[in-house]
């Protein structure tokens, strides 16, 4: 019999744990100069994987908690382009080819916003700057209404691998109530067209928790979506953060489900989607058994960063463009978030970084915990040990006195476990790890 965790677990708020430490605590102290010089310490021969943000919308979707900005116009982003296209130059030429570019992600923003020229231009733009794998992964976030048959064909031509296509759900009612107005035969068609000119791998991104959601139109959007055969389903909860995003004040509060309804919203969508025969990733992720992230979760290769869950292997990410993270095995840095001041910066010829941190010991213990937690719903402490050394004995001590006292986490023989019935909280269980989340003053979302 199925058991529903307890309140506590379910409505805590917490982190995402996409990065530990997380962004709130980042700080100034790491300079553009710090992150030259992780640049200059990257080994020759280390892959690694890029992301560019495009900061831009055409129109401001109320549940988007991204850093973008509406505009009706194109010049704001042609100018955009220009300057990311200045960025790329800096950062290739600092690497000067020595470390091939695994993948690559567009995010937003919308990417596909971007006209089919200005697609080929920049893609043209990273071949001529960095030295790219023969393999290169090449992913790109779709908001299917900005999509046409010039743009279907750019995206072939620039060698998209993987597509996510924003969903969120299907319902015309919750449609208007978070301002996304999309309909049913507009997504298939793109993923029709994506099909028909060869792109391998197809996702859809859905939200649970909107307002004026209930199981039933869940369920009806899971179900529409199922007959477009994705390759992989992302299954979100809504995350509400009006104090942090001021547009979400749009959405009418006493709309949103509560706790128990978000959960039995989670739960029929994850039921629906395991029937059709999708292997469960994570705490939101499906994906077909033989798709390349179900084959890393069985094997153990599972890793989680700021796009979420990914089979990439690639420990260095660099973020281009502003509000974009980059991950060095030093630390983590962040690119200034107003576009106007990256743009300054970049057009002078400097990185664009304002602020990140810096990895001491046990940040690289206590995260490596946290992925594990975050992808495996467990972890071993003589893997731990192997790994870190002496460093993860105080960690491992809290993580057996938590199995003793918390729920959710238990000890067996050599590993730390997190029960089905509790994995839909392990973000929760999660946090009893993270040692800055008492020193901040930021607020999360909630668990589930």
């Amino acid at each position: 019999m199925t058991t529903v965790p307890s309140h506590r677990l379910i409505e805590a708020n917490v982190p995402r744990y996409t990065s530990y430490p997380t962004a709130p605590h980042f700080h100034p102290g790491v300079t553009a100069e710090t992150v030259g010089q992780w640049i200059d310490a990257l080994p020759a021969g280390e892959a690694v994987s890029l992301y560019l943000h495009v900061p831009f919308c055409d129109r401001l979707c109320w549940f988007c908690a991204c850093h973008t900005k509406q505009t009706l116009r194109y010049e704001p982003v042609a100018e955009y382009l220009a300057t990311l296209h200045r960025e790329i130059e800096t950062i290739g030429r600092r690497m000067a080819g020595r470390n091939p570019v695994a993948a690559i992600h567009l995010g937003g923003g919308s990417p596909t916003m971007l006209k089919p020229d200005d697609l080929r231009a920049l893609r043209r733009k990273l071949d001529a700057s960095f030295a790219m794998a023969p393999d290169v992964c090449l992913s790109v976030e779709i908001e299917p209404n900005d999509m046409d048959e010039g743009r279907l064909d750019a995206l072939a031509d620039i060698g998209l691998t993987r597509a996510s296509l924003g969903v969120q759900d299907f319902d015309q009612r919750v449609q208007q109530a978070i301002n996304r107005e999309q309909s049913f035969e507009t997504t298939a068609a793109v993923v029709h067209g994506l099909r028909a000119r060869g792109i391998g791998s197809v996702n859809l991104d859905l939200l649970y928790g909107l307002p004026y959601q209930s199981v039933e139109t869940l369920e009806e959007t899971v179900g529409k979506s199922l007959s477009l055969g994705p390759d992989r389903i992302a299954l979100f909860g809504y995350a509400h953060v009006p104090w942090f995003k001021k547009h979400q004040t749009m959405i009418d509060e006493a709309a949103l489900p509560d706790a128990d309804a978000r959960l039995a919203q989670a739960l029929a969508a994850a039921r629906l989607i395991a029937a059709q025969g999708y292997q469960r990733i994570g705490i939101d992720h499906f994906a077909l058994p033989d798709d390349s992230l179900a084959v890393a979760a069985r094997e153990g290769r599972l890793r989680r960063n700021f796009q979420g869950y990914t089979d990439e292997r690639c420990e260095t990410i660099v973020g281009l463009g502003p509000s974009s993270i980059s991950r060095y095995a030093q630390g983590y840095a962040q690119n200034h978030p107003a576009t106007g001041e990256y743009g300054r910066r970049v057009l002078a010829g400097e990185l664009a970084t304002v602020r990140g941190i810096a990895l001491s010991e046990d940040d690289r213990v206590r995260g490596w915990v946290i992925e594990r937690l975050m992808c495996d719903f467990g972890f071993s402490a003589s893997d731990a040990l192997q790994h870190f050394g002496g460093a993860a004995g105080a960690v491992l001590a809290e993580a057996t006195a938590l199995a003793q006292n918390a729920a959710g986490l238990r000890r067996d023989g050599d590993r730390f476990v997190v029960d089905e019935d509790d994995r839909i909280v392990v973000r929760t269980i999660a946090a009893g790890f993270d040692r800055y989340l008492a020193q901040q003053q930021s607020r999360h979302s909630a668990a589930v």
